[in-house]
């Protein structure tokens, strides 16, 4: 957590190239997590319902609670330390713009709200599902969109 204190990135390239390779290291755990999400949980609505709710046509049963309530902390547990990384970065490298404030506010109530719809969608009906799709796929955008942004910084100084 150096890069919090330093303010001379630009004379500190074993700095610059470490928060190159945890953001490089936090794009690719984003994209894998997605491919992840989509191999467990399914990729489209029809398989999630399938794998939330089950389908007796297809004698699929429904996932059980207990290994549902074991992705959701799983889930939390890492976006906490991805956000966590990712905003304390970004804010170090983008704390004049008047947008920083505002997107970080932004993906940590998506952050944290996105494994909590999970389980409300399996409690719940298939509207949940969309909206959990929905904000599963903005909150990983936006922490891509953070990485990527993060990266070009700091290939720039």
């Amino acid at each position: 957590m150096k890069f919090v204190i330093s303010k001379d990135l630009e004379h500190s390239t074993l700095l610059n190239t470490l928060m190159t390779g945890v953001s490089a290291a936090l794009f690719f755990y984003l994209l894998f997590d997605v491919i992840l999400h989509g191999l467990l949980i399914g990729s489209d609505v029809s398989t999630i319902s399938s794998t939330l709710y089950g389908n007796a046509e297809e004698f699929i049963e429904p996932i059980l609670l207990d290994t549902l309530l074991l992705q959701v902390h799983i889930d939390l547990f890492m976006s906490l330390f991805t956000l966590m990384i990712l905003s304390t970065m970004y804010i170090r490298l983008f704390s004049e713009e008047k947008t920083t404030k505002w997107l970080i506010h932004l993906i940590f109530i998506i952050g944290l709200a996105t494994p909590l719809m999970l389980l409300v969608s399996y409690m719940g009906t298939l509207l949940f599902v969309y909206v959990w799709i929905f904000a599963f796929l903005a909150g990983h955008l936006l922490a891509i969109f953070f990485a990527l942004r993060i990266m070009k910084r700091l290939f720039t100084l």
